[in-house]
């Protein structure tokens, strides 16, 4: 039993990053490098630092829903896995097929799927949500603006 607790731990904790490493393959470059940027651009650091954070804390979030009897827990989680995996295409949407309105369109879909079973793991999703929004309006100003 305790084993399988921290499987299911080391699970949900894991699978966000897992989703994240995407970006390590499709990283921006110099085709990046030259688009006009939305007002507000932060400089490039700033994103490994705040997905790292994100990704810890939806781990946090699935994990108390997935240990929280709710009727709709099994729908939480799928919602929750098929946000992962478009959060995943991002990257390769974006800078791999260098398609900024591929990303934008990836990244409304993904505020399209949140849902609430256990108020704490919705707390833990805001920052995220919030991080969606600022990135849909970077990723919008680059199709305006390009």
């Amino acid at each position: 039993m305790r084993s399988s607790r921290l499987a299911e731990t080391f699970y949900f904790l894991a699978i966000p990053f897992v989703a994240g490493a995407t970006g390590f393959f499709f990283r921006p470059g110099p085709w990046y490098d030259v688009l006009e940027k939305a007002p507000g651009t932060p400089p490039g650091w700033v994103f490994p630092v705040v997905w790292n954070t994100l990704y810890l804390m939806m781990g946090i979030a699935a994990l108390l829903v997935a240990r929280t009897p709710h009727e709709n827990r099994a729908v939480a989680l799928r919602i929750f896995h098929a946000q992962l995996a478009l959060n995943a295409l991002w990257s390769p949407l974006f800078f791999g097929l260098r398609s900024p309105v591929l990303g934008l369109v990836d990244i409304l879909l993904l505020i399209l799927v949140f849902r609430r079973v256990r108020p704490l793991a919705a707390a833990l999703l805001l920052p995220y949500l919030g991080w969606i929004m600022y990135a849909a309006y970077l990723n919008a100003g680059i199709v305006a603006l390009n």
